[in-house]
């Protein structure tokens, strides 16, 4: 059984209706030289299967070929422009080389069949050149290559998007979200591409907390504990960084004990203090691993929830958060 807690904020969606009211002037000036026919957009991409393509992104300082890429995948069936919504994935591993980006795989398949494009990174990390603050530069600079890949292929929106990052990478994806709020000095700010929705899947969302409840993996990403290195919990902590216009579903297994489930709950109780959206999903008897395993009995339920966060609008979030 999955158990689902809800808060809501009040927020008006005003690129949502600048888009639709931008629509309704480019739809009227399309009709007014043919006698009321709107011309239909034409289709930029057409393909009979689903595409799939590593990117190499560009870091700043020297790069690792082996580790600076994106799995790109669009789906198949014609497109037009500014049609296919793009979800990027940044898989966890404890901010370290163990695992790679392979472990989101079966989400990115599932994915494309769903319609949506997807980009699935790839990062420098502890014990492979990574850590502070190589993983966080990297990571930064794979999101902004987004920018890159939405001129080759311009069926992508990329103004209105989703990250989903698992472990680690949900501690990312959330602080992907709010990097337009870091100062010029910091770590991945000045972004060129950020999310408006941020899906995290077992998170350590409360970095201070998890640090000084046992858990040295964090301590060794960020290069210290949170007394030593106060500065560097301050800039990429999700905890000290809510926004509360981003909407963010949480989602935990019940029997983590790798990254207890108390970071998602105090992260989204944080979230309703700040008067924002947030969701926090518990999955029960899912552990750590098993939460995004294709054979999870939640793992159906976790696409939907990437599917529905990514289509509907930000108003439409706030009613479903909210009802």
């Amino acid at each position: 059984m999955t158990h689902v807690k809800r808060t809501t904020r009040t927020r008006s969606t005003v690129a949502v209706a600048a888009s639709l009211i931008a629509a309704m002037i480019v739809g009227g000036c399309a009709s007014g030289a043919s006698g009321g026919d709107v011309a239909e957009q034409d289709d930029v991409a057409q393909r009979d299967e689903h595409h799939y393509e590593r990117i190499a992104y560009p870091t700043r300082g020297e790069s690792d070929p082996s580790q600076n890429w994106g799995d790109l995948y669009l789906p198949a069936g014609q497109h037009a422009e500014d049609s296919v919504p793009l979800v990027v994935l940044i898989h966890g591993g404890s901010w370290a080389s163990q695992l790679g980006a392979e472990v989101l795989n079966s989400f990115a398949d599932d994915l494309v069949d769903r319609g949506m494009a997807v980009y699935n990174i790839e990062y420098r990390r502890v014990g492979s050149g990574g850590g502070w603050p190589i993983t966080f530069s990297d990571v930064a600079d794979a999101l902004d290559h987004v920018v890159r890949l939405d001129e080759q292929y311009p069926e992508l929106t990329t103004d209105d998007e989703l990250v989903v990052g698992h472990s680690a990478g949900a501690q990312l994806a959330m602080w992907s979200g709010t990097r337009h709020s870091l100062n010029d000095d910091e770590v991945g700010s000045d972004p060129a591409f950020r999310p408006t929705r941020v899906v995290s899947l077992a998170g350590p969302l409360d970095m201070i907390y998890a640090a000084t409840h046992g858990d040295d993996r964090i301590v060794t990403a960020l290069g210290g504990p949170p007394e030593e290195v106060p500065d560097r919990y301050a800039s990429v902590d999700p905890i000290q960084n809510i926004d509360p216009r981003i909407p963010v579903i949480a989602v935990h297994g019940t029997a983590d004990t790798m990254v207890s489930p108390e970071n998602s709950v105090r992260y989204i109780d944080a979230v309703e203090q700040h008067n924002g959206i947030g969701n926090l999903v518990l999955a029960d008897g899912e552990d750590h691993v098993s939460l995004v395993s294709a054979d999870s009995a939640h793992y159906q339920r976790i696409l939907d929830i990437i599917s529905e966060t990514s289509d509907k609008t930000v108003d439409e979030l706030e009613q479903q958060h909210s009802g």
